[in-house]
């Protein structure tokens, strides 16, 4: 029975363009934008409160017509839906049903019919969340799927305190909008406004950031707006416009931001970010390789994402970080000084050298950089590498200068869910060094000017590999894993077939059971656990560290593998970090005015990672009057100033004359 609309225009209370509504008075209120069908009818299939089907008196199921309600879009009151309702639309008369492109929840997967939802049922308990600023941020990539043997929102909430225990401030989520299969890492998402029902219901999905908001945890969700994933994906049947007819992704059709019709496209991108901010309360958005965010027009797309959210956030605090292979630094410039106004993007230069300097092992997109000294201390005063310069992987030149931004602008990791998987077993850092050169890149990376971000029981020392996972039908399947060895073909180690018979396939249910955390593992591992603690404190409550200051660091060469950065206090109280990655070095000269103490001060040990609580040896004393500076081998140690002795404070001359005195022979009486 097909009943008829009873509302076609767009109500000044609906809170998106698109999707399943809630009216005031009752019923909801469906609009969805289809301009290349003639009719577009409302299929209601039933309920998901266990009442039973939505028919009409003859028990059929009901349909609905919906109205043309201009540009595209079509729209109807149906007071016979409430919360719960499941519904799919029908499209002329193709003879499928299809799930709405702006659905909340699909509780059957991308395939099955939607459902309506009321994101107003959740009771909010984060009144007093004012949200995240830019500075001050460690950030904590996870993965819900992994991070838990449970895999869910719920199981993950019972983490919260352990992660702020140990100074993590926002959780950066892998994404969540809805794919098919049984696991993923999320990347291949279709229905962009559903959270997967794989951890929960969109409710515990509120659940998990109100728990964070309450634990001292901003959360923010990766999201992607560059594709779509290959499998579930309906909006083609809606608009071949919400695809772009002359851009195109490694990972396929780009989304239309800038040919005809682009403009409802955008809208829905642009309600889309702005919908995780005001109805989950996220504190922000990861976007996902913005390189292949295409847009020729203006304003470019990624700039009115930046706009969106804030101003869905209402005045709190927002962070939206961003992935740019190319190192593109306007993205993170004002939009006033003709950048994108984005707040942070992704390091892949120091990640790269970081993984160098720990393994020795120079292969496909490392090979451009060295792991050492001298990257370290380039990359802490400017933060990319490669600014404009020729990188010869790519055959063409890479980055552009990114002077003037802040330290704070650049999230520096040693992991993440890439580059752990870009690997033949996906085995974690600590698996691939030395502890002690582990624990030296570890107090590098956390207490250096940038960003931090740990990925997933990084904090811990896991043992869980995180290796790449989909779970497809057989034949995608099949193409997805033989795309993922040739991806992974241009590392030669990786390309000989005997290790290509030992990869996992990403298809497997073991291998993405092989991935999930034992979080037993953080008091098996308390050293590990220790050092992190230990090491934000230390940057959090140390005034020089904490800084984050343009221009607030400084940094010289000692070797090969050894330097120094000097953080400069605002009244003089700096202090040095002192790195190490090779073989102890031994300075009796010290010629580098950045190791020099305040007047009347030395330098002594403030932290060291070769403290015996991290499972180190010990370390002597660095700067000493009598041998110089003795560096020990794969050590980092932060020096801080004290009052030197009475007999060092004398005036240079006067210990000039002294040794002079010294220096001249006494005759034999």
């Amino acid at each position: 029975m097909t009943m008829p609309a009873t509302d076609s225009s767009l109500p000044s209370w609906r809170r998106l363009p698109v999707g399943a509504e809630l009216a005031p008075d009752g019923g909801v209120h469906f609009r969805v934008w289809a301009p290349a069908r003639r009719r577009v009818r409302l299929l209601l299939e039933g309920d998901d409160g266990g009442t039973g089907h939505v028919t009409s008196a003859h028990g059929e199921k009901a349909t609905v017509e919906l109205a043309p309600s201009g540009d595209g879009y079509h729209a109807a009151l149906v007071p016979a839906a409430h919360p719960g309702t499941r519904y799919r639309f029908l499209l002329d008369d193709d003879g499928w049903r299809y799930p709405d492109p702006a659905s909340r929840w699909q509780p059957e997967g991308p395939h099955g019919p939607s459902c309506v939802v009321d994101p107003a049922a959740y009771r909010w308990g984060d009144d007093g969340w004012r949200g995240v600023t830019r500075e001050g941020q460690v950030l904590y990539e996870l993965h819900v799927g992994t991070f838990t043997r449970e895999g869910t929102w719920a199981a993950a909430a019972r983490q919260l305190g352990a992660l702020a225990d140990v100074g993590v401030t926002t959780i950066e989520l892998l994404p969540a909008a809805d794919f098919p299969g049984r696991f993923g890492w999320g990347y291949d998402g279709v229905n962009l406004f559903a959270p997967t029902r794989l951890y929960g219901t969109p409710d515990d999905f509120r659940a998990f950031v109100d728990a964070a908001h309450r634990t001292g945890l901003g959360v923010i969700l990766d999201v992607v707006y560059n594709h779509l994933g290959p499998d579930g994906n309906y909006l083609p049947q809606f608009s071949p416009h919400y695809l772009s007819e002359t851009h195109a992704t490694e990972w396929g059709q780009a989304l239309n931001f800038d040919g005809p019709l682009s403009g409802p496209v955008r809208e829905y991108v642009l309600a889309n970010a702005g919908y995780w901010i005001d109805e989950f309360h996220l504190d922000g958005l990861r976007l996902d390789a913005t390189q292949s965010v295409f847009d020729d027009s203006h304003p470019h797309i990624l700039v009115e994402i930046g706009e969106r959210v804030r101003h869905a956030a209402g005045g709190r605090g927002t962070l939206i970080v961003n992935e740019n292979e190319p190192q593109h630094a306007n993205l993170v410039r004002p939009v006033a000084a003709g950048g994108f106004g984005l707040d942070m993007v992704w390091n892949d230069d120091w990640h790269h050298g970081a993984i160098i300097a720990l393994t020795g092992r120079r292969e496909a997109y490392y090979s451009p950089h060295q792991g050492m000294a001298q990257e370290f201390v380039s990359a802490a005063k400017y933060g990319f590498l490669y600014q404009g310069q020729v990188y010869f992987w790519q055959r063409g030149r890479r980055g552009t200068p990114a002077w003037g931004l802040d330290p704070a602008q650049f999230v520096n990791f040693l992991q993440n869910h890439d580059q752990l998987a870009n690997s033949a077993f996906g085995r974690r850092a600590h698996q691939l060094a030395s502890p002690a050169r582990y624990r030296a890149l570890t107090a590098l990376l956390l207490l250096g000017p940038q960003t931090p971000m740990l990925f997933q029981g990084q904090e811990f020392a896991a043992s869980a590999p995180f290796l790449y996972f989909a779970d497809h039908k057989p034949e995608l399947a099949e193409l997805v894993a033989r795309g993922r060895r040739e991806f992974l073909m241009q590392f030669p180690s990786i390309a000989m077939p005997e290790i290509q018979a030992l990869l996992a396939p990403p298809h497997a249910p073991s291998t993405f059971e092989r991935c999930k955390l034992d979080h037993g593992e953080r008091e098996r591992h308390h050293e590990t656990v220790a050092l992190h603690r230990d090491l934000l404190r230390l940057r959090r409550e140390d005034p020089c560290f904490a800084a984050q200051r343009a221009g607030g660091v400084d940094g010289a060469v000692l070797g090969e593998s050894a330097f120094v950065l000097r953080f400069f206090g605002e009244r003089g109280d700096d202090r040095l970090l002192v790195v190490n990655l090779g073989r102890q070095l031994h300075l009796p000269s010290a010629p580098e005015p950045l190791l020099a103490p305040p007047i009347a001060m030395h330098w002594a040990t403030c932290w060291s990672s070769e403290d015996p609580r991290y499972g180190g040896q010990g370390t002597p004393p660095i700067d000493t009057n009598e041998a110089g500076w003795q560096l020990p081998a794969e050590t980092t140690v932060a020096l801080a100033p004290v009052p030197a002795p009475p007999d060092e404070r004398r005036s240079p001359s006067d210990r000039r004359h002294r040794h002079e005195r010294r220096a001249v022979p006494v005759p034999f009486a």
